[in-house]
């Protein structure tokens, strides 16, 4: 489709990753995106409908606040509620839901207008392993110092060179980042981290998680996060944590759509 024969429009989606290969469309297993591109074509009489993504989570990772715009036949004259509604319900029986919608200009990319993304990840630190948050937390039984973990952490603000910390395939040009947060709290038997930077590389947020687990299990110091970095290597950092204790948060923009929406 042309630029002139489209109508943007940006939802926020929820979803269990549990089932699914990650966002990208994929050779095989069934993806996020095939399936809201579907649901969207069918709201659109048929047409296809083509998405961009805020972010692209990989197999297994959680979404509680993912945004994504979607490209309709400019034809098409939607309000707010029926296309939240309508993808919604071409959706099930999946476990993606869209939470809301709203109408955005060409030149509004859900990628590349975001300023920030927000992830948190979730360990459940007990000898027990979990029943009800199988497939939603990483499992660590040994005891866990979240103090010794932010010391960690605190290593890793500000902007660094994260090569340690990103995966192999990674495909960004540079691996700089800026983490403008990296916190670490309790509740109860569960372990948050959360942080917040404009982009992550591939994997960084799961690599960060696997060297601080090794930092709040005492198994390194602090310093060895320092040490990760200055490497520059990712034989130089923890291993990669499992994907199902990751959640994408949230993303921001200079003006949310959905705050505007009519």
């Amino acid at each position: 489709m042309t630029e002139t024969a489209i109508t943007r429009w940006a939802v926020l989606i929820e979803y269990d990753g549990t089932d699914f290969v990650g966002w990208q469309r994929q050779k095989d297993g069934v993806s996020v995106q095939t399936l809201v591109e579907a649901a969207a074509s069918r709201i659109a009489s048929g047409h296809p409908v083509s998405s961009i993504t805020a972010g692209r989570t990989d197999s297994g990772v959680h979404a509680a606040g993912l945004v994504v715009h979607l490209d309709f036949p400019a034809h098409t004259n939607f309000r707010s509620h029926q296309v939240r509604d309508g993808l919604s319900f071409h959706l099930k029986p999946h476990r993606v839901v869209v939470l809301d919608a709203a109408p955005v200009s060409l030149d509004w990319s859900a990628r590349f207008s975001a300023t920030w993304r927000r992830y948190r990840y979730t360990i459940i630190n007990r000898p027990s392993r979990p029943a009800l948050m199988e497939g939603r937390a990483w499992h660590v039984k040994r005891p866990i110092s979240i103090e010794l973990m932010q010391e960690g952490a605190n290593r890793m603000l500000g902007t660094h060179d994260f090569s340690s910390f990103r995966a192999s395939a990674c495909q960004a040009n540079s691996p700089i980042r800026t983490l403008d947060e990296l916190s670490i709290r309790r509740d109860g038997e569960y372990v948050l981290i959360e942080t917040q930077a404009r982009s992550f590389l591939h994997h960084q947020v799961r690599n960060m998680v696997g060297s601080l687990m090794m930092v709040g299990t005492k198994q390194w110091t602090p310093d060895r996060i320092t040490q990760a970095l200055e490497a520059r290597d990712r034989r130089a950092a923890g291993q990669t944590a499992p994907s199902e204790g990751l959640c994408f948060l949230a993303v921001g923009y200079p003006d949310n759509p959905f705050l505007k929406k009519h």
